[in-house]
């Protein structure tokens, strides 16, 4: 009954936390569960700590029944989203669920009518926070925990989100490569294929972790401009760009982020991170301290999985062969570091040319996740 079910706004920081350990009591029993971090989750919905506010806004709403939190939602409204996209629509993120459709309703509305009051005729989600952070429902491939920075779910979302009058807007990919099944031709081929691109003028090379804040200026440019036709992204500013690149740098190692210059400027790049999944799904309730810092720092060197998780061309460098060459770079350094698998994701179901790239490799398409959208 619609009387035992109320919508509560994130308001304290006593909210915010039990909307981020929700999933903690939702996801108990389930193995493939992987904890994100307190501290992370935190700075991601605070107003005072995340630069996405400085431009846009979203509020944070928890559902309880007969008194006990079962449900949780995030209303999105992103300015610089809609200026670059030329739309009027708002996003939910950070959904979770009992498996109960009236809450799933009572939170999904809450979401859409906070959207219609900004004066949006469409809803999209889920997107925890923006394109750039992770987003997609989880559809196919839930026999294996998430990668690094990727979404999971039980399937049971699936049917609340679509009883809920959501239709797909579009499906997102994610390829397996494995050590066992990888086609080497992009590693064989590295040197000849290199060897090319130098008579071109183009040079392939690992990111210099010293000089990390002039680098991260040249890839920014690259990423803002490599991705503007992809479906639903929005550039990210100076800040955010800082602020996640600050995140990554603890984490990035030199071997998985390769870039290529022409004259001096970026041109393209590809970026692999260590699976630190693999060390999280460990680490209870998301809490580093007070021992989940020590099983981060000294699981490290234990991961096997890597997840290339940004690879991005300029137009009018692609097709040359620097696609093959980035990704045969992280191949080629991830063998000899003990690396058995490799996620690439994620791709737009319609990018042929990226999707057919990593499907040469000898990739498999081993997960899918899913943008719905509803008119509001």
């Amino acid at each position: 009954m619609n009387e035992m079910i109320e919508i509560v706004p994130v308001q304290s920081k006593k909210q915010l936390a039990k909307f981020i350990d929700l999933p903690h009591d939702l996801y108990a029993k389930d193995p493939n569960y992987v904890p994100e971090l307190f501290l992370g989750q935190q700075d991601m919905l605070s107003a005072s700590k995340h630069p996405f506010y400085k431009h846009s806004e979203a509020q944070p709403f928890l559902a309880y029944k007969d008194g006990k939190l079962v449900g949780r939602v995030v209303a999105i409204w992103n300015r610089n989203h809609n200026a670059f996209n030329n739309v009027t629509e708002g996003q939910f993120g950070f959904f979770e669920s009992i498996n109960d459709q009236e809450v799933a309703n009572r939170l999904l509305e809450t979401a859409a009518e906070w959207v219609r009051k900004r004066g949006g005729n469409n809803i999209v989600g889920p997107v925890n926070l923006t394109t750039n952070d992770t987003c997609g429902l989880l559809i196919d491939g839930f026999d294996r925990p998430p990668m690094a920075m990727m979404p999971y779910n039980p399937p049971y979302y699936l049917d609340l989100i679509t009883h809920a009058g959501y239709q797909k807007k579009v499906d997102l990919r994610a390829y397996l490569v494995t050590k066992a099944n990888a086609n080497q031709r992009s590693v064989v081929l590295l040197d000849k294929l290199e060897e090319r691109l130098k008579r071109s003028g183009i040079l392939l090379r690992q990111i210099n972790l010293k000089d990390f804040a002039n680098e991260a200026k040249k890839i920014k440019q690259v990423y803002n401009r490599a991705w503007d036709k992809n479906l639903g992204f929005v550039p990210m500013t100076d800040e955010e760009f800082n602020h996640t690149a600050k995140d990554l740098k603890a984490i990035v190692d030199p071997k998985y982020c390769i870039v290529a210059e022409k004259d001096n400027e970026v041109i393209g790049f590809a970026l692999g991170i260590p699976n630190i999944n693999e060390i999280l799904i460990h680490i209870k309730r998301g809490r580093l301290l007070p021992f989940g810092i020590f099983k981060l720092l000294f699981g490290m060197k234990k991961i096997r999985t890597l997840r290339v998780l940004m690879l991005g061309v300029l137009e009018g460098h692609r097709k040359l062969g620097i696609e093959a060459c980035l990704y045969g770079h992280i191949i080629k350094n991830s063998i000899p570091s003990g690396i058995e698998a490799a996620e690439c994701s994620w791709m737009l179901d319609h990018n042929y040319n990226m999707n057919h790239a990593i499907e040469q490799i000898n990739a498999d398409l081993y997960k899918r996740y899913r943008l719905y959208e509803k008119a509001v």
